[in-house]
């Protein structure tokens, strides 16, 4: 079944590394850009929400597109899918590149969400049919451990170009590991297929991907300056919900559904996917704020901004290291759940920056929140699959994948949000002295207010944005410490007991995680 000699082996997962590498880097790259993005000379004059959109697009359509990608892979070959995944990733990087607007860019962005979307399952496919099985784990562990280098590698790289370049630089990075990606993947890469081929499910995709935009759309649009008295804000999220619900329906009924909502009457299941949703959903929701925390309030440059994420990334990489050695002592509650509650903390402790902190203990807080990431996320991912039978493992892994990414949408639209919304209450009573026409333009964003102070020559209202984005940043910060902290509470009564060995009385679904994947069949010649 594994004809793939150790040597070939290496080089094929070099490969998939690379593209891996990839949706890393790009998930990280266009945040150190947002401050830029937002200037009406240097940049695309975007608004808040259009730059929440920017963000927010690429993991919609990554969460949506996921389990489409995995049943082309199966019908068609995956590698092939991973290349046309890698190819529309880079001719959406260069759309992105030279986007001549907030919406062209946004657009751009949900194309290249759909190429990440093709990468990732297809990926984990290549590996599972490569790697026997007790080689597998290392495999994977390798290829997982590209987060750690795109994470830290995006930002810095990203500050670089955009100091010495235009904002669009930062999506060209993307175009020679696409080029390597796809040279290596033709000629070294296998094209295996699965004999029990997924079903396509366009309707789930439809109801899944309208449902997402419609409760993002409202999320979003309550952050404006309309604010949230008006229909389209409620009506788009009532929309929304409706066509979810309906997406889990129609997913219930089937006998082979694409996203298997039935899975979540495992309570660890459940409680794992919870509890790894309110982690990517306040990590990315950080991300949007902390840049124009660091770059505009302090008045950061890019680079120097971009270098102040690598605490947080060394500290993911050791905390990966030390989730799985504690976990082997102790057990997935006292390990992530205490993991999470620490990064609970480290949300609190953004109230203490203001801005004069000490780049030092911005720094240091980073670095703690950094080392408990890495060390919740394994432990519970594999507790996570542990909590299902064998023949249930690829589609969990699919649902977990998806649930993290749509935790990672509404992550931008809740917290960004607030953001905006206690940003223009705050303000308000500042510009009141301003013309109607210039308070209007003010009123939006923090930039926005630093950009008609200069025009007036009003430099008290610097100091006002700045008080008034601070205190916006607290609120959004406070929101995101009770949010990880739920998640820690309810990982750690999922799983404050050992579960009850599989075939004993009343026990729930359980198995230790041998092989995710059903057997492949390589793609023959001719």
């Amino acid at each position: 079944m594994h004809p793939v000699d150790p040597r070939r082996q290496r080089r094929i997962l070099s490969i998939l590394v690379v593209s891996a590498i990839l949706i890393w880097i790009d998930s990280t790259v266009l945040g150190i850009a947002l401050e830029r993005l937002a200037d009406p000379v240097d940049g695309l004059g975007a608004t808040p929400g259009q730059l929440q959109w920017a963000l927010g697009i690429y993991s919609l359509f990554f969460a949506t597109a996921l389990f489409a990608a995995g049943a082309l892979g199966d019908r068609y070959g995956h590698r092939t899918v991973l290349m046309l995944g890698m190819s529309v990733f880079g001719v959406s990087s260069a759309w992105a590149a030279w986007a001549d607007g907030p919406v062209s860019l946004i657009l751009a962005r949900a194309l290249m969400g759909i190429g990440g979307a093709m990468i990732m399952p297809t990926s984990m496919a290549i590996i599972g049919w490569v790697f026997p099985p007790e080689r597998r784990a290392g495999a994977i562990a390798a290829w997982s451990a590209s987060a750690g280098l795109g994470v830290a590698v995006g930002p810095v790289l990203g500050g670089l170009l955009i100091d010495h370049f235009w904002w669009g630089s930062v999506f060209l990075i993307n175009l020679p590991i696409v080029a390597a990606g796809l040279i290596g993947a033709a000629h070294v890469v296998p094209n295996p297929r699965s004999p029990h081929k997924r079903r396509f499910d366009p309707l789930g995709l439809t109801l899944s991907t309208l449902g997402l935009l419609g409760v993002t759309y409202g999320l979003i649009e309550g952050g404006q300056s309309g604010g949230w008295g008006r229909w389209q804000v409620w009506g788009s999220i009532v929309a929304g919900v409706l066509l979810i619900t309906a997406f889990l329906y129609s997913e219930w009924r089937e006998a082979n559904p694409s996203f298997d909502p039935r899975l979540f009457r495992n309570r660890r299941f459940a409680a794992g996917n919870v509890s790894m949703a309110a982690l990517f959903l306040t990590i990315t929701g950080q991300s949007f704020y902390i840049t124009f925390y660091l770059q505009g309030a302090r008045g950061m440059s890019a680079l120097h901004a971009g270098l102040l994420s690598l605490p947080g990334a060394m500290g993911v990489v050791v905390g990966s290291a030390v989730g799985a050695r504690l976990v082997r002592r102790f057990s997935v509650a006292a390990v992530s759940g205490t993991a999470l509650a620490v990064f609970a903390a480290c949300h609190a402790l953004n109230l203490t920056f203001v801005v004069d902190t000490s780049l030092v203990w911005f720094g240091v807080v980073g670095a703690v929140a950094g080392i408990a990431i890495g060390t919740a996320v394994a432990p519970t991912s594999a507790a996570i699959m542990a909590a299902l039978p064998m023949e249930r493992m690829g589609a969990g892994s699919a649902v977990n994948n998806a649930i993290r990414q749509v935790g990672s949408v509404l992550g931008i639209a809740v917290l960004g949000t607030i953001v905006s919304n206690v940003y223009q209450d705050s303000i308000a009573s500042s510009l009141t002295s301003l013309p109607e026409s210039a308070r209007e333009a003010a009123g939006g964003s923090a930039e926005a207010t630093r950009r008609t102070a200069a025009a007036l020559g009003r430099p008290e209202l610097v100091q006002a944005a700045n008080d008034s984005f601070i205190h916006s940043m607290h609120l959004a910060a406070a929101t995101a410490a009770a949010i990880a902290l739920v998640g820690a509470v309810v990982l750690i009564l999922a799983f404050r007991t050992k579960p009850t060995p599989v075939g004993a009385p009343g026990a729930e679904m359980s198995a230790v995680p041998t092989e995710a994947a059903g057997p492949l069949e390589p793609e023959r010649a001719g």
